[in-house]
């Protein structure tokens, strides 16, 4: 999990749901039997792809990261994105994902594996690449497999694992025919055995509890992979691959990849001084060098080749030559000043008022400074560009079921309704001419074998159905709040960043028919019921006769649809909490936009921002929040990654709840056993359909609403090849590398020159606005 921002360590994901039978699940919206509900991703990698005959040999690719990993074992609970990243690099892996987030046999390990037998018992048959072997000499073989299987199956504690999900169902490996073949038998069938063994360690790491816990946290000395570790640097915050001498598949074309450590905020910095190739980045800085970049070309290669697609159909996909990176941030330092405003300040500084010609002559100088620093780093980011792709992850809005008013149903659903999903996408990913679709299941993404849209069992925003259901569930507007001194609103400690009460000083009167300014879209007048101490009152509205007052007590009328809600002596407010720490700015945006949409009907909130180290521990992990922004992982095995966050959570032994990884604490026994029937049914349509159905229902209890597909911008050198933001694909790492000289053009185009930076800059004062330049950023991977 993780939100914008803060990277996370869990690779699960998260499940919530609806009273069993409450509703009736309608049939999946948008598809005929005919048709493919997974579709097609929305946006396919952009890696500026080339054939490998035009990728030079050797080079080093300095690659920012988000930290220098605690272990380089993926199996232990502080294992992280970078862990992930290196294993990647150096270890077999049996399958990978393609550009569809399906899995697909990785033939540098595997020549076949297959499902043999089914009765009595499910058996697995590999057969290994006969050239596949470990950077010691040894062949890759059952032995490794076993070991793996063991350390992970959760029998022995002294294996201190974050996971074990499948190698638990395993009741024996063993060689099959020759030391090529290794055969699995499971105890109890399991779809998703392709998910195993990704990656898999030498036996020298798993064969005991000590080299397990201890000896790959540090390095790994077997490896087998087109790479392998040479050095992990703490001091300087860096790791080192070089190529493995032993690798048998096509040879990696890079012969150094150092990943370093820079934080995100400081990531332009490094690019501008020359200590990076290649970083993932933020909106604001992928604005800074598009600007700087100019338009991106159109590569001769198509697709995920790197080029310009040229697929109109493509939803929200940018016409050829691109769509810019606009918004705020796009004009960078500097920038604003306008022709009037340099005249201005030129008749300043040669005026006759000394003083005021003195200060204006520094503030010129300083302006002239910051242009010319401007333009160096301008200078310096030409020779970048950014690859953008939509993120294998989605955000979502988490409603806390365990209390308080989100664990009644009805206002879960009430909440979920009051949102406009499209205009939170188009709000994020629109700016960066990505597709902005809402995301229409919690359990997979558009392309992948297990999508389809479900939201259509919890329904679309309709204002007036969320208001039925509050109050149907005894929320109505105007009703008399007990409010008690000090009283807090749930969720644990924090600065309150903002609240969505506007009159919050005021007198403690509600005054029917007064305009707070805010309507809502679906013609609500905007009326604004505040809860406070004190009487409650009503007056007419407005054109009645002044200072006639209603009795004590009185509720507001229908017609104030917007009116904050109370019931039992307290009003309908909600704690919304967000992290605060660097890259946090999109949830803050997201988060004002969703109070807005709820204000509308009638639910208030209060913003509490918290440090990033305590948002997941202490805020989410730990129930103290009502509502919350963060993201999940998407995964190509949905009835094994998602059935720990959506479970049902059950009382402990010691009284407490066990709610594995549902953090929503909403769940079903009824999704529980569509996922446990899932993972138990090797037809690859029939799992689909069983997961679909799981996700209707997660729909319906409405414990978490999946929002948009979280962005995916790289800042990559214009000569790179083969990598950049590669949406679902599993990197290919014996692919990367630089173009060969002549290959290359401006904006990564091949056969001439790198484009100079926009001539609109310089250290003179021109009264034009450099920053302001048409920028454009194709997105050049649409999948054909």
């Amino acid at each position: 999990m993780s939100h914008d921002g803060v990277g996370p360590r869990a690779v699960m994901r998260s499940v919530a749901f609806l009273t069993a039978g409450a509703l009736a699940v309608p049939a999946l919206a948008g598809c005929s039997s005919d048709d493919d509900p997974a579709g097609r991703p929305l946006a396919g990698g952009d890696i500026a792809r080339a054939d490998r005959a035009r990728v030079a040999d050797g080079g080093t690719l300095r690659w920012g990261v988000d930290t220098v990993p605690d272990t380089l074992n993926t199996f232990q609970a502080d294992a992280d994105a970078t862990t992930t990243r290196i294993a990647q690099a150096v270890l077999p892996s049996m399958f990978r994902m393609d550009s569809r987030g399906r899995p697909v046999r990785n033939p540098d390990y595997l020549e076949s594996a297959e499902v043999v037998e089914t009765e009595p018992k499910q058996v697995v048959l590999y057969k290994l690449n006969q050239q596949a072997v470990w950077s010691d000499g040894r062949e890759i073989g059952a032995a490794d497999f076993a070991a793996q299987w063991r350390a992970l199956s959760g029998k022995d504690s002294a294996y201190w694992t974050a996971r074990n999900a499948g190698y638990d169902r395993i009741e024996k490996i063993e060689r099959g025919k020759g030391a090529l073949e290794v055969k699995v038998t499971f105890n109890r069938t399991y779809a998703d055995w392709k998910s195993l063994f990704a990656p898999l360690y030498p036996k020298d790491v798993m064969g005991t509890p000590d080299s397990f816990n201890d000896g790959a946290r540090k390095k790994l000395k077997v490896t087998a992979g087109p790479f392998k570790v040479k050095k992990v640097d703490r001091e300087d915050d860096e790791v080192t691959l070089t190529r493995n001498a032993r690798w048998w598949g096509e040879p990696a074309r890079l012969s150094t990849i150092v990943l370093r450590e820079v934080p995100r905020d400081e990531r332009v910095a490094a690019l501008t001084a020359g200590t990076l190739d290649l970083a993932e980045i933020d909106a604001t800085a992928a604005r800074r060098i598009s600007v700087a970049a100019g338009p991106r070309g159109t590569r001769t290669s198509g697709s995920e080749s790197g080029g310009t697609s040229g697929s109109a159909s493509a939803p929200g996909r940018a016409d050829e030559g691109g769509t810019p990176l606009m918004g705020p941030g796009a004009a960078g330092r500097g920038a604003g000043r306008s022709a009037a405003k340099a005249l201005r300040s030129w008749a300043v500084a040669n005026g006759s008022d000394e003083e005021a010609a003195d200060k204006e002559a520094a503030a010129r100088e300083e302006r002239r400074e910051a242009a010319a620093e401007l333009a160096r780093e301008r200078q310096a980011l030409s020779g970048f560009e950014v690859r953008k792709s939509l993120e294998p992850a989605y955000t979502q809005l988490a409603l806390n079921g365990a209390e308080g008013p989100l664990a009644d149903e009805r206002v879960r659903r009430a909440v979920a309704r009051a949102l406009d999903r499209r205009d939170l996408a188009e709000a994020v990913l629109k700016p960066l001419g990505l597709p902005a679709e809402p995301v229409g299941s919690h359990l997979a993404l558009a392309g992948q074998t297990a999508y389809a849209d479900s939201s259509g069992a919890l329904g679309d925003q309709n204002a007036k159905e969320a208001r039925a259901l509050l109050a149907d569930a005894g929320w109505v507007p105007g009703g008399p709040v007990e409010k008690k001194k000090g009283e807090k609103a749930a969720g644990g400690k924090g600065e309150k960043a903002a609240s969505s009460d506007k009159d919050a000083d005021d007198d403690g009167t509600y005054i029917v028919g007064e305009d707070d300014g805010d309507a809502g879209s679906d013609g609500d007048n905007g009326d604004d019921h505040l809860a406070q101490d004190g009487a409650q009152h009503t007056r007419l509205k407005r054109g009645s006769v002044p200072g006639a007052y209603a009795p004590l007590g009185t509720a507001a009328p229908a017609r104030a649809e917007s009116a904050p809600l109370a019931k039992d002596g307290k009003a309908l407010t909600l704690d919304f909490v967000l992290p605060s720490g660097p890259g946090s700015e999109v949830l803050s945006t997201v988060a004002g936009r969703i109070t807005k949409m709820l204000e509308r009907v009638g639910i208030r909130t209060e913003i509490t921002k918290v440090d990033d180290e305590s948002y997941f521990t202490d805020h989410i992990a730990s129930g103290e929040y009502d509502l919350a922004l963060y993201s999940w992982p998407a995964t190509a095995f949905p009835a094994t990654d998602a059935r720990p966050v959506y479970a049902k959570p059950v009382p402990a032994a010691d009284g407490s709840l066990n709610i594995e990884q549902n953090y929503t604490r909403v769940g079903t026994d009824q999704v529980d056993q569509l996922f446990d029937q899932a993972l138990a049914t090797l037809d690859d349509a029939k799992r689909a359909g069983l997961i679909r159905k799981a996700d209707a229902r997660i729909w319906a209890a409405a414990g978490s609403i999946p929002l948009y597909q979280r962005p995916q911008l790289t800042a990559a050198r214009k000569d790179l090849a083969n990598v950049g933001a590669f949406g679902f694909r599993t990197p290919v790492y014996e692919d990367m590398g630089y173009l060969k000289k002549g290959a290359r053009g401006p904006a990564g185009t091949p056969g001439e020159k790198p484009a100079e930076p926009p001539a609109s800059v310089s250290a003179s004062e021109s009264g034009s606005d450099p920053d302001f330049a048409p920028s454009s950023d194709a997105d050049s991977d649409a999948e054909s």
